[in-house]
């Protein structure tokens, strides 16, 4: 009986690995004995195995295909800006971007402001206060833009509020657009708010402050306060050492040296005035005299 079923064990084992190399099914023989039953109940997992063989993807590039789906799923994933730094996706220009001349800079930090103003020397410097989000900055942005390339000797700094806020604050700029302008010793000339609509207080101080002018002395840029609160801010990386106050001149007072040495020689010998009223008498008696005798 041990012969008979070792033998019954490996005709199956043959058939279904024959099976398996032609790429049909396995079907198990039915069998009205017990081992045929018990033969079909204990190998439920080959049958499923045949199964799933036989709905393989026959001739499709399944790899290629799902490679291709996550890596589109991925790019998705990636963050615009993170494609923008890349190239994959073309950047925007941005309307204060727009329209810039050679003679226009955007400021980065507090120490850029002062050092532009500082190496500007001479030139007239405007420094322009704008914010993306302010509907009067955008739409002056355009004329600023055509009165520097009319002026191209005059600097233009731009310094964007939303990313320098705390620099803002310490040098007291609260209404948008706002303007200052520099210029060598004279440091800060004037400082002022306008619109699209007074536009004409921004020309008439570019017309007055624009004429070649020599400083007599160095660059002054900010004000001594001004750089002062920007040090002081723990917000920048800004150092600055305030010079030290020197006190005023005080007038020179003359000195009356009083001589204590002896008096000379030619000092004694000289005669003594006489006194006006010894002369009046002597005058007087020889008068008195003349008179008498006659």
């Amino acid at each position: 009986m041990a012969e008979v079923l070792g033998k019954a064990n490996l005709f199956t084992t043959c058939n279904y690995s024959h099976r398996k190399n032609q790429g049909g099914g396995v079907s198990l023989p039915r069998r009205n004995s017990g081992f045929g039953l018990r033969r079909r109940n204990s190998l439920p997992s080959l049958k499923l195995k045949s199964q799933a063989l036989r709905s393989d993807f026959n001739g499709k590039r399944v790899v290629f295909l799902e490679k291709k789906s996550s890596n589109k799923k991925r790019f998705c994933q990636v963050p615009v800006k993170a494609q923008m730094q890349t190239g994959l996706i073309g950047r925007t220009q941005k309307w204060w971007e727009k329209g810039l001349q050679p003679n226009m800079k955007e400021v980065t930090s507090a120490q850029d402001l002062v050092d532009s103003l500082v190496n500007a020397g001479d030139k007239l410097v405007v420094v322009d206060f704008f914010s993306p989000g302010c509907g009067g900055c955008k739409a002056l942005h355009p004329k600023i833009c055509q009165l520097a390339e009319k002026n191209p000797e005059v600097q233009f700094l731009q310094v964007n509020y939303e990313e320098h806020k705390s620099m803002c604050y310490s040098l007291n700029v609260h209404v948008l657009p706002f303007f200052r302008f520099y210029r060598g010793a004279q440091g800060r000339l004037c400082s002022f708010s306008c619109t699209n609509a007074t536009i004409k207080k921004f020309r008439d101080a570019l017309a007055k402050h624009s004429p070649d002018w020599c400083s007599l002395g160095p660059t002054k840029g900010l004000e001594e306060k001004e750089l002062v609160a920007l040090s002081s801010n723990k917000d920048l990386s800004f150092d600055y050492t305030p010079k030290p106050v020197q006190p005023a001149p005080v007038p020179a007072q003359e000195e009356v040296l009083v001589s204590k040495e002896a008096p000379s020689e030619s000092e004694t010998n000289l005669p003594l005035p006489t006194s006006t009223t010894s002369l009046n008498t002597k005058d007087a008696e020889e008068k008195a005299l003349v008179g008498a005798g006659r």
